[in-house]
């Protein structure tokens, strides 16, 4: 789950953590084999062009949007290449 860059920071320092990959910024956990999971669901929206992906995260009362993207169909590029 997402964290504060400085919190990041102090875990690379300390050894607690490993960079992951740069783009987007990821780093893995290295002190914790196993720990609570925070529930997350994965939420589409097929459009007729683009279709919409979010990860949300469940609280107790709502959601929190954690990632969102979007993905062109191939129509929509086949229409766009040929003219």
């Amino acid at each position: 789950m997402p964290c504060h860059p400085a919190r990041a920071r102090r875990l690379l320092r300390h050894g607690r953590a490993r960079a992951l990959r740069r783009t987007p910024f990821t780093i893995r956990l290295l002190d914790r084999a196993s720990g609570a999971t925070q529930p997350v669901r994965l939420k589409i929206d097929p459009g007729a062009r683009i279709t919409g992906i979010a990860l949300a995260a469940e609280g107790d009362r709502s959601s929190r949007v954690v990632w969102a993207g979007e993905l062109d169909t191939s129509t929509a590029r086949r229409r766009s290449a040929s003219g």
